[in-house]
């Protein structure tokens, strides 16, 4: 049975969202999962005075605490078109397990949100995935067996390199169920990689 992380950092609850369809389609591949955040580097009353969601019930990570997985798949929303400074800080820290090749062969994966449609979505995962391939993880997205990725019927995230959620300019819409169903076959996808290489 496969050990699977669930790492991310949500400013208004979509991402913490996603994080836990992610995490429910790791379960049904017969994985463990836990849920874990980054922690907030924005000072408490500018963030309350922002309306970010601070009573999210995920602990809160430490760098150590990647090692004892074997699958992470890391999730935090696009600020100007790249991860936000929260995921940042927190994986550049990580030198000393990519020193010692602590994360070497384990799996991973990115999902995210933007504002829009086009608001940078895919030049996030790709910037996650990055520090995950310099990590030495191997990379699993979210393919077209994901078919709802494909549909023209409604406005829907979703993209090869991993699952996506669109939050609106206000952060008005919350994850779709075609979006959720994306994050829950990605999660799904992780763990079963992550069985094959360490089941």
């Amino acid at each position: 049975m496969s050990k699977v992380l669930v790492l991310y950092y949500s400013s208004y609850g979509h991402i913490e969202a996603m994080a836990s369809a992610v995490a429910e389609g790791a379960r049904t591949a017969g994985a463990t999962v836990d849920i874990k955040r980054v922690p907030e580097t924005v000072p408490d009353d500018i963030a309350k005075s922002a309306w970010f969601k601070l009573d999210q019930q995920a602990p809160v990570a430490a760098i150590a605490d990647l090692a004892n997985y074997d699958a992470i798949i890391i999730g935090a929303p696009t600020r100007f078109g790249r991860m936000p400074s929260q995921m940042a800080a927190f994986l550049d820290q990580a030198g000393g397990l990519w020193a010692s090749g602590a994360l070497n062969g384990k799996v991973g994966g990115a999902f995210t949100s933007s504002a829009s449609q086009h608001g940078g979505n895919e030049m996030t995962l790709f910037s996650i995935i990055t520090n995950l391939l310099h990590f030495g993880m191997v990379i699993v997205g979210l393919p077209y067996s994901h078919q709802g990725q494909m549909t023209i019927d409604e406005i829907t995230g979703g993209a090869p390199y991993g699952a996506t959620t669109i939050a609106g300019g206000k952060g008005e819409r919350q994850p779709s169920e075609i979006e959720l169903a994306g994050a829950r076959h990605q999660g799904m996808l992780i763990a079963q990689t992550a069985g094959k290489l360490f089941g």
